[in-house]
C-alpha cells in the first residue's frame, strides 16, 4: 500500500438534526444517506472507512450494508469531538492520518478525499489539511454562508472568514455607492470546502484546546487551530464539490441527481 493510501476515513453521524430529523438515515435511492457517504469514501484510497455514530440505529443501518460503524457518546459538542473518541476506540497511533468526511455529503468525490489526505502527508509542518476552490460569482463572494480562506505562498491557510476576503479595495468601492460588484478580484478568492485531514494525535488534542475568540466570532471551529499556532495545509481543487444535505430541499435535490445518474 502506498503512503498516500495509508489513511483512515472517519464519518461523524449524529441522529438529531434541527432542520432534517434523522438525517443520517434519510433514504437516498434506496440507501440511508450515511451509507451512501461511506460507499463514496470507500472508493477512495483509504485503508478503511468507519462511521462514528451517536445512535445504535445508525450503527445497525451501516452494518446491514457492510459499513463499519462505532457507537460513540451522545454528548459531543461537535463532529471533531466525536472523531477524537473514535480515534481512541480504534487505537490509532498519533501519526496516523484521519480524513473527516461529513455524513451529509453523499456526492463527495473519492479523489478529493485522496487529495486532502495526500496534502497532509506531504506537509509535515501542518497539523491539518483541508480543501478550497475558486469562487466564480460575486453573490458567493459576498454570502456569509460561503466560508472563504486566504493562503500564503506555500498553500497554508492564513485565515478563514465568512466575510469577503481578500478585501478587494478598488472593486469593493462600488458597494459603498449601492452599486453591485462588477467582477471578482484576480486571482479568484477561494471558497473553503468542509473536508479535513488530521493526524490522530492532534485530533485527540483538539477538543481540549481552549476555544478561540475568533472561532466564536466567526462560528468557524477551524480558527481554533490557527489561534493556537497550528498550521492548516489547503488543497485547491479545480471543481466545486457536489451539494451537501442540510434541509429537506437539499435532500430532494440530491435524490433527483442520483435518480438521473
Amino acid at each position: 500500500m502506498s503512503a498516500a493510501a495509508d489513511f483512515t476515513v472517519l464519518i461523524p453521524a449524529r441522529l438529531a438534526s434541527t432542520r432534517l430529523p434523522d438525517k443520517p438515515l434519510a433514504d437516498i435511492a434506496g440507501l440511508p444517506m450515511v451509507v451512501r457517504v461511506a460507499r463514496r469514501a470507500m472508493q477512495s484510497g483509504a485503508r478503511r472507512c468507519v462511521v462514528a455514530a451517536d445512535d445504535a440505529r445508525i450503527v445497525e443501518a451501516c452494518e446491514t450494508h457492510g459499513v463499519q460503524a462505532l457507537l460513540t457518546r451522545t454528548d459531543h459538542a461537535s463532529g471533531s469531538d466525536r472523531l477524537a473518541e473514535a480515534c481512541t476506540l480504534l487505537a490509532l497511533p498519533d501519526d496516523a492520518v484521519v480524513v473527516n468526511v461529513q455524513g451529509d455529503e453523499p456526492l463527495i468525490e473519492p479523489a478529493l478525499i485522496d487529495a486532502v489526505a495526500a496534502e497532509l502527508q506531504r506537509r509535515g509542518d501542518c497539523a491539518m489539511s483541508t480543501a478550497a476552490h475558486a469562487i466564480g460569482s460575486t453573490a458567493d463572494f459576498l454570502n456569509p454562508n460561503v466560508v472563504k480562506v486566504v493562503l500564503d505562498r506555500a498553500g497554508t491557510a492564513l485565515y478563514f472568514s465568512r466575510a469577503p476576503i481578500p478585501w478587494w479595495r478598488d472593486g469593493m468601492a462600488a458597494l459603498g455607492t449601492g452599486q453591485p460588484m462588477a467582477a471578482l478580484p484576480s486571482p479568484a478568492p477561494l471558497r473553503h470546502v468542509g473536508i479535513y485531514a488530521y493526524r490522530a494525535g492532534f485530533l485527540r488534542q483538539f477538543p481540549v484546546l481552549e476555544p478561540a475568540p475568533l472561532e466564536a466570532t466567526e462560528s468557524l471551529e477551524q480558527l481554533r487551530a490557527l489561534w493556537h499556532g497550528h498550521r492548516i495545509a489547503v488543497h485547491v481543487t479545480a471543481h466545486a464539490p457536489g451539494p451537501g444535505v442540510d434541509t429537506v430541499e437539499d435532500l430532494q435535490r440530491v435524490r433527483a441527481l442520483l435518480a438521473g445518474a
